[in-house]
């Protein structure tokens, strides 16, 4: 899910090198996913009104189904 997360968001941004994305687990085994971009690229990654955010929420948690996981998206300064 991590491998994923970068991807779309490299593909979002203007500087995908800048795109780092830390993973923890909670104890109630709900992955939390950190996104941080350069600060340029926050409002594409959030989008109009947190429509991509909000996206990429929705692409993690469907991809989590088969592994039977929880996924909290954050994106971080």
């Amino acid at each position: 899910m991590q491998e994923l997360l970068e991807h779309l968001a490299r593909l979002l941004v203007d500087e995908p090198e800048q795109v780092a994305v830390e993973q923890f687990q909670e104890e109630d085994g709900t992955v939390v996913l950190e996104l941080s971009v350069a600060p340029d690229d926050y409002g594409r990654v959030i989008g109009r009104g947190g429509r991509t955010a909000n996206a990429l929420r929705t692409v993690l948690k469907a991809a989590a189904v088969p592994q039977k996981r929880r996924v909290l998206v954050d994106i971080v300064d």
